[in-house]
């Protein structure tokens, strides 16, 4: 799995002109999915997600974690960050999971990341969404399990 991570005063997703999911301060994860990924990957990156350290301490330095400072988490899957771009001027999307186990990832992802944590929000997965940030920093990190 990857995901981009991305330190947000605020963010929402909207579709259709709805806003379907929101958060204050917090992380702002776009998640790719690709064919070999499993539940375990998605346990080892929510794990990352809620502690990696990217919220600035007492000491205004990068070292408190999400939980740290309780701030939200935003997950907005996107099929993209699985593409082949290492050639040409086009991306490929073999290297993307299949639309079905992205979703039930996906899903899982987002069911025990509202298990984990108090706020946790989410886009809607298959959809065209327009997603606003405002990027505190800026902050933004790949991760890959």
């Amino acid at each position: 799995m990857k995901a981009l991570l991305q330190r947000v005063r605020n963010a929402h997703v909207e579709v259709s002109g709805e806003t379907v999911g929101a958060i204050e301060q917090g992380l702002l994860v776009f998640v790719g999915v690709e064919p070999n990924d499993d539940r375990a990957r998605a346990d080892k990156l929510l794990h990352r997600l809620l502690r990696y350290r990217v919220f600035n301490d007492a000491e205004d330095r990068m070292n408190a974690s999400l939980q740290d400072v309780a701030g939200g988490l935003l997950l907005v899957s996107q099929f993209t960050l699985a593409a082949e771009t290492s050639k040409g001027l086009r991306p490929g999307f073999s290297t993307a999971a299949t639309p079905a186990l992205a979703e039930e990832l996906f899903d899982y992802l987002l069911e025990q990341a509202a298990r984990s944590h108090p706020q946790v929000a989410s886009g809607r997965f298959g959809t065209d969404m327009q997603v606003h940030l405002v990027n505190d920093g800026p902050v933004t990190f790949v991760l890959e399990v």
